[in-house]
């Protein structure tokens, strides 16, 4: 028991659901392109103007001048805060520019010559050059013939459209701002309208059954996915631990084989097949199988794919996938969770006209419209029958029910040896030791542990994998993984004798499953854990064995009150889990011999919600109380007994709890060590098996 903290694939090809599509034509498309293109166009011609303008170098405001009293400007237009205009000649052209230096020396002589003359005006420049020098810009490396000026807010626009005006004439012209707001609004409307047109037209398009092609013919596409033949593809030599299910499927291979060998005789083969049972038990890999042993086209899609926001596409859907495999005939459909869109109609709160229902509508249709010459065989599987519409089930569509269950010891050990095919073994590797102490676990399970094997002996540097990294594996998957936390020591022996008290009751007393580990090491979520392992597949259970393991259960909180005279809040699981079994025994198998033969079980597993909005029950209050009772009276016996027990045997439970706390970890042979043999082993040295005495439960 847990002491817990307080609180199968194949490369896939192109859908074959695309076999049969009609091409759109282009008439459906000339409308809407037209007013997308034009959409476009105007857009372009609207927002980027600049594509047929020259382009421009940005100059500083003193460049502009220089370049100005050079006579270097050709025209200019000034436009709020910024002046276009052309120069004569590239302002970095060297010509231009040994020609400005030739200028510049003769007006530095003359200049110099008027020094005196000029002083006064000098002066005044002198103030007003150092503004303009400390706003320029680096000029650009490489200039064009075409510039623009940004003018400065706190500038002298005047004194520069004066000296544009004197210098230019009528080339020079001034323009105002221009709002483009109208613009931009009639912009904005005319692409709202072009696109609810679009809208429009594609939905008007959707209302048709068939959608008949156009932007959304690719909802009512199946998106079922077609397995093509494979090198090596899957057959029934790949599926271990099955041998009756496979044999229930051979018959479906032979039919798609040979169709006439059936209907010579008039005999009609099913048209599905549903396949049942826990998840990871094989159903995907039965149906893979069966379609590679039949060498027929595969399709296979999963339940949700058929569900869309959009009511219609998924009937459309299914259509499709039903039409596609017909014209692939003979073939095999394979749906995946068909649960996920076959449950019961009018389980829900939308109704019957909600997509999901429509979708289901239109399998049984589908179904229904087989004719006895198409060679099509449906499978699905899923993981909760009792949850399917009654007219998915009834014979003409899924007439034949396969349970694929977990598989049995033998069953387990050939799926071991399918897994093991490609790992190279250790010498000390059991394969049948493996099977016998993995009751429970189902052929993903069983995949698992051996990959965590291979890698766990991988990360240790080893050459093979042994039977001891098996061991590792086992005991990761059914304890949870190590964590790396560390008890305190009041709590460490606490745990210790809580877990010793598990132990121990495993250990002497009948009808409990065989101790195989107890650790105080945190694993998954339990502060502790103690580990059994079933000897035998059982189907069936009786009471005194029932007893037992309520006895078993309530071991840990038993021996804290034994030790410490008060209970952690650590059994809590333990006390979920008694309490679910003792109820089970009161209400639903008859264990009681107050309340007598009688079922009493509420409705209260609701699958969905809609189905039944309250919980409902089959019996009167007088009764429910008088079942409280019976629960509460079975469990005080059982901790009763299970504190007797430990009582007695004190010693071998403080040793338990020392040797706990000093090593963390004990097997059965370390157990056998401190306390000798346990109720197991000693009926196995009798020859008396699994016989199991009464008087320990009294």
């Amino acid at each position: 028991m847990d002491r817990e903290k307080p609180e199968h694939d194949a490369p896939e090809s192109t859908p074959g659901s695309t076999e049969g599509a009609d091409p759109p034509t282009r008439s459906r498309f000339s409308g809407m392109g037209l007013l997308l293109l034009l959409g476009i166009l105007f857009g372009v011609a609207l927002l980027v103007p600049d594509l047929w303008t020259p382009s421009r170098s940005e100059i500083s405001v003193a460049m502009l001048r220089r370049e100005l009293a050079a006579g270097n400007v050709i025209r200019a237009m000034a436009q709020g805060d910024r002046i276009f205009g052309e120069f004569n000649e590239r302002p970095d052209d060297p010509k231009w520019i040994e020609k400005q230096e030739e200028a510049e020396r003769a007006k530095a002589a003359e200049q110099e010559a008027e020094k005196e003359k000029a002083a006064k005006s000098d002066e005044g420049s002198a103030e007003e050059q150092p503004a303009e020098e400390a706003e320029e810009k680096p000029e650009p490396d490489k200039l064009h013939k075409h510039f623009v000026t940004t003018v400065s807010l706190f500038g002298d626009h005047s004194a520069l459209e004066n000296e544009l005006q004197e210098k230019l004439g009528h080339r020079y012209s001034a323009k105002q701002m221009e709002d483009s707001t109208g613009m931009f609004m009639l912009l904005s409307l005319s692409i709202t309208i072009l696109f609810f047109v679009a809208i429009w037209i594609m939905f008007r398009r959707a209302r048709d059954q068939f959608l008949g092609g156009g932007l959304l013919s690719g909802f009512t596409k199946s998106p079922a996915r077609r397995y093509e033949a494979e090198a090596e593809p899957v057959t029934f030599k790949d599926v271990a631990g099955l041998e009756g299910v496979k044999r229930d499927l051979e018959e479906i291979v032979e039919f798609l084989k040979d169709p006439e060998r059936f209907e010579r005789l008039g005999g009609r083969v099913p048209k599905g097949v549903l396949l049942m049972g826990p998840p990871g038990t094989g159903k995907t890999l039965l149906a893979r199988a069966v379609a590679g042993e039949a060498g027929v086209p595969f399709f296979s899609i999963s339940g949700s794919e058929f569900i869309q926001m959009f009511v219609g596409v998924g009937a459309g859907r299914v259509r499709d996938l039903f039409k596609t495999a017909k014209d692939s005939a003979p073939s095999i459909l394979f749906i995946d969770e068909i649960d996920a869109v076959g449950r019961h109609r009018g389980a829900g709160l939308g109704g019957g006209n909600d997509e999901r229902e429509q979708t289901l509508n239109q399998i049984l249709s589908e179904m229904d419209g087989f004719r006895q010459s198409e060679s099509v065989i449906v499978l699905a599987a899923t993981n909760r029958p009792d949850v399917l519409d009654p007219a998915l089930l009834r014979p003409g569509r899924f007439d034949r029910h396969i349970t694929v269950d977990r598989p049995t010891r033998k069953g387990r050990e050939e799926i071991f040896k399918v897994h093991v095919r490609r790992i190279p073994l250790a010498d000390d590797v059991d394969l049948e030791r493996l099977a016998a102490g993995t009751i429970g676990l189902t052929g993903a399970d069983i995949r698992n542990l051996v990959n965590e094997a291979a890698l766990w002996a991988t990360r240790r540097g080893k050459d093979a994998v042994f039977m001891d990294d098996f061991e590792h594996a086992r005991d990761k998957i059914l304890m949870g993984a190590k964590r790396e936390e560390v008890l305190s020591e009041e709590e460490k022996e606490m745990t210790a004798y809580h877990e010793a008290g598990h132990a121990l009751l495993a250990w002497i007393v009948p009808g409990i499953d065989r101790l195989h580990k107890v650790t105080v090491v945190p694993h998954g979520r339990a502060l502790g854990v103690t580990q059994l392992l079933p000897e035998e597949d059982r189907l069936n259970i009786s009471e005194a064995d029932l007893r037992a393991r309520l006895v078993f259960m309530l071991g840990g909180r038993a021996a804290e009150k034994l030790i410490y005279d008060q209970y952690s809040a650590g059994a809590e699981n333990d006390l979920t889990e008694a309490t679910k079994l003792a109820r089970r025994m009161v209400s639903r198998w008859g264990m009681s011999e107050r309340l007598g033969p009688v079922a009493y079980h509420a409705t209260e597993e609701n699958p969905f919600l809609g189905r039944e909005f309250h919980s409902e029950r089959e019996f009167s209050e007088h009764t429910a109380q008088m079942i409280d009772e019976e629960i509460a009276r079975i469990l005080h016996a059982s901790a009763d007994r299970a504190m007797e027990l430990l009582r007695a045997n004190s010693e071998k439970l403080k040793k338990l709890a020392e040797a706990l706390v000093e090593h963390e970890f004990l097997d059965e042979e370390d157990i056998t060590e401190l306390i000798g043999p346990s109720v197991h082993t000693i009926h196995e040295t009798n020859g008396r098996g699994s016989g199991r005495t009464s008087e320990n439960l009294k």
